[in-house]
């Protein structure tokens, strides 16, 4: 793997600092670890990270002591960082560290109820919720966090690409879910984005469908989608394929998709609505009269997590930004006949968007 572009992870708590001010928060207690990544550059399983407008505490146990501060310091953050042993003690922590006058606003969309509970009773002044702000920073991908998205993609597309030709083994939907697993990771990824999904014949009719022992037949339709992470972020791709020819009613829909997935690729460009997008995708394959068998939204934002802003939906508000990194995602699904759906993340720009996935789309293999 060429080396990656670095990441600007010291900038990200001044600019966080900046938003809790136009908020009017006087410190925000930071729980959900693909944030806790973000603002800090910790890879462990366990931290919290609270941030007020002129300190940031960030707290963990013993078995990261080392690595916590080993990583933190690496990507240049100013953060106290103290070891609690016992929930109870990082706690104590946390409280000692907070405002004095002010309530702590906590990651509404991240805590439990149980949760919210417990820290209301535990901070003297009590807490307030906070918008997804951190996820907000997130949205927008610096040269470092593209250049990872990237390197993901490159791996899961030479991947796939390697083992095509075993779908023609009769092999089952699991084992080459295996196989792409181990390919991914054999080229670098550190594991996968989610659970590949590998759906042939008739099982392509469910989106997210688990694969099975069915074995993978010729002439029919095979959905595979998949994604690997590469030092945190995720890649996401979907292919449908098929081992000779499945015939001219299923060819006409691969078809109808292939349209209606260039459709919306040709939309995705800054200052463009996410909702424009989904409807230039829609429109195709409703024109084709299967409008009812496209049963989820057209994309979503890709990054440290799979599924991130912004939504590409009917019902989305947003408008891409130069840096949005997204999928497109159309498809159709026809029960107890099977499914198509053909996706690719890209990279918006000032003037269009970069394809980072990059399989060829072609159907008979």
């Amino acid at each position: 793997m060429t080396a990656l572009a670095p990441l600007d992870v010291a900038s990200r708590l001044p600019r966080l600092r900046a938003r809790l001010a136009d908020e009017g928060i006087d410190a925000l207690l930071v729980t959900k670890l693909a944030n806790i990544r973000y603002l800090s550059g910790f890879t462990g399983s366990a931290a919290i990270l609270l941030v007020s407008a002129d300190e940031a505490l960030f707290v963990t146990d013993g078995r990261y002591t080392q690595r916590s501060k080993e990583e933190l310091g690496t990507a240049g953050v100013d953060a106290r960082v103290e070891i609690g042993l016992t929930a109870a003690a990082q706690r104590e922590l946390l409280v000692a560290a907070a405002p004095e006058t002010a309530p702590v606003a906590l990651e509404e969309h991240s805590v439990t109820w149980a949760e919210q509970r417990e820290l209301a009773a535990a901070f003297p002044n009590g807490v307030i919720p906070a918008a997804p702000l951190v996820e907000e920073l997130r949205r927008v991908k610096d040269l470092g966090e593209v250049d990872r998205i990237r390197a993901a993609c490159a791996i899961a597309d030479d991947a796939f690409q390697s083992l095509l030709p075993t779908l023609a083994d009769g092999i089952t939907e699991r084992q080459f879910a295996l196989k792409l697993e181990f390919a991914m990771r054999e080229r670098g990824a550190s594991g996968n984005s989610f659970d590949p999904i590998i759906a042939s014949g008739p099982n392509g009719s469910k989106p997210h469908h688990m694969p099975s022992d069915r074995v993978i037949q010729r002439n029919e339709l095979i959905v595979c989608d998949f994604g690997c992470i590469v030092d945190g972020y995720c890649s996401d791709m979907t292919r449908t394929v098929s081992i000779g020819d499945p015939g001219a009613d299923a060819r006409h829909l691969y078809d109808v998709v292939l349209r209606s997935q260039q459709a919306g690729r040709d939309r995705v460009s800054a200052g463009v609505s996410c909702a424009d997008i989904d409807r230039a995708s829609r429109d195709v394959i409703g024109d084709a009269g299967w409008a009812d068998a496209f049963s989820h939204s057209t994309g979503h934002g890709v990054g440290l997590e799979i599924h991130e802003a912004p939504r590409v939906a009917s019902t989305a508000n947003d408008t891409l930004l130069v840096g949005d990194v997204v999928t497109v995602e159309p498809g159709v699904y026809l029960a107890g006949i099977g499914g198509v759906r053909i996706e690719d993340t890209v990279v918006v720009s000032a003037d269009g968007a970069e394809p980072l996935t990059l399989t060829p789309k072609d159907l008979v293999l």
